[in-house]
């Protein structure tokens, strides 16, 4: 009987990540029955359902050998945020580098202050405030995804959301060498350290990304091998980020950042990853929702709800008030915020981080910075949903593909412009369907008209539609 199994029944990471992907599908499918519910929602439940807090198929070990699954999701969803900053556009359009900055300093301070008034001492206050600089960029992807949201809203929280991250990595680099100095460590090791981590990141970051445009460059003429290509680039980071004690964070962000600034056209960047991008999606949402603990929100109680309020006002507000400066419609600008707000997959990687770093303070800031992931994942996703919605973009890209059938062809003379339904959900009360040619968001329809718009530019160019939302006006 040597063929029988001689091992008790354990959970591997495959057959987790098949009852992750299982469960996540049930949940997300129960969410879809609700209007008003995003299907990140339903994930996050049904993964706290079999998680070690509630029915425990998944033991915190199991969840351990899993994480790779996790790290997997989280570079591939980088990646595609990194994608969105163009370091050409950027440099032509400061305004939007302001903006960014001024939103994470604000946030920064204020969060400080907040840890540092419930004494928090202050490198663990800064070290935790400059996890919560950063911004999830899961959520607002899925989200725009699943809501079918599109325009210069969503195409301008996409590149705040990449330069959120950017800014969150390099304050926590920056607070490094006060958590080594704290624990009396070596001169050598404080100075050094920090920057092996920074510019050993950003450095790998940059060649993988070079790599990976050389070799779709050379073989541009075979669609069919450029998924292979992103995803086996961003394996090789992770492997080597492993490897090398670097961040398996910040590489594949810059990764997806010098595909798209190298680019003279479209040759990586505006790749369709297609149905099978959703399965990450399950996967990091099913495993958040497992990881999340209810002790934690009890015992650090006041400090996560005062730290979750203050940085959604700090970064809401301060993106309005920018739009304000700019002339920009209120709405768009408060929807840019509420679309910061939700926070994950970084925020936990550097907290796994400096839990590494310094095992004195890995209780307190796992803790404070799991138990903000816990209210933030919850009411992250119905934020952006509304957040798209007030801003007017939910739809658009769904409308896109809806051709109006006609009932009679017109003359074969006439030049013509194919032609969408559009709903105007925020702007006609009666919600009227009108008919108008395909043009893209930030030109007015009076200039498409008269024809004599100079910024007229084709509807696919999503970077297009940034420019006249920061310009100084």
């Amino acid at each position: 009987m040597d063929f029988l199994p001689t091992t008790a029944f354990t959970f591997s990471p495959l057959l987790a990540f098949a009852l992750l992907l299982l469960v996540g599908a049930l949940g997300g499918y129960l969410a879809h029955l609700t209007r008003w519910v995003p299907s990140i929602t339903g994930f996050m439940v049904v993964g706290f359902l079999i998680g070690p807090s509630g029915l425990g198929l998944l033991d915190k070990q199991t969840l351990l050998d899993a994480r790779i699954l996790v790290d997997i999701a989280l570079a591939l969803i980088l990646y595609r945020l990194g994608t969105s900053l163009d370091l050409r556009f950027i440099r032509q359009h400061p305004a939007l580098v302001l903006t960014s900055l001024a939103e994470a300093s604000v946030t920064f301070i204020a969060c400080f202050f907040v840890l540092h008034w419930l004494d928090f001492s202050v490198v663990l206050s800064a070290l935790i405030s400059a996890i919560l600089i950063s911004s999830s960029p899961a959520v607002l992807l899925h989200v725009a995804h699943e809501t079918g949201a599109k325009g210069p809203v969503t195409e301008t929280a996409k590149t705040l959301v990449a330069l959120n991250n950017c800014w969150s990595f390099l304050v926590f680099a920056a607070v490094i060498p006060a958590l080594l100095l704290d624990q009396q460590a070596g001169l050598g090791r404080v100075i050094l350290q920090p920057l092996y981590l920074l510019f050993g990141s950003a450095l790998l970051g940059v060649l993988i990304g070079s790599l990976l445009h050389f070799l779709c460059l050379r073989t541009q003429k075979a669609e069919q091998y450029k998924m292979a290509l992103v995803i086996g680039s961003l394996m090789l980071t992770l492997a080597l980020a492993q490897q090398l004690q670097l961040s398996a964070l910040f590489a594949p962000l810059l990764v997806g950042i010098t595909v798209r600034s190298l680019e003279r056209g479209p040759l990586v960047s505006e790749l369709n990853f297609g149905a099978a991008f959703e399965l990450f999606f399950i996967v990091l949402f099913v495993f958040a929702g497992a990881k999340l603990q209810l002790s934690a929100l009890w015992q650090f109680g006041l400090v996560i709800v005062s730290l979750v309020v203050v940085r959604s006002v700090a970064k809401v507000l301060i993106l309005w008030l920018a739009g304000t400066m700019q002339r920009q419609r209120a709405r768009a600008s408060a929807s840019t915020g509420m679309l910061l707000v939700p926070m994950a997959g970084l925020a936990i990687g550097l907290a796994q981080t400096s839990s590494g770093l310094s095992a004195e303070h890995a209780a307190v800031i796992s803790a404070v910075v799991l138990g903000a992931v816990t209210l933030f994942e919850t009411i992250g996703p119905p934020l952006a949903a509304f957040a798209f919605r007030f801003a007017g973009e939910a739809g658009l890209a769904h409308a896109e593909n809806k051709p109006v059938i006609r009932l009679s062809q017109p003359d074969s003379w006439q030049e013509i412009s194919p032609t969408v339904l559009i709903k105007w959900h925020w702007s006609d009360p009666l919600k009227q369907q009108v008919e108008l040619p395909v043009v893209p968001a930030m030109i007015p329809r009076s200039a498409v008209e008269a024809g004599a718009n100079k910024d007229a530019v084709s509807a696919t160019d999503s970077t297009t539609k940034l420019p006249r939302l920061f310009k100084w006006r």
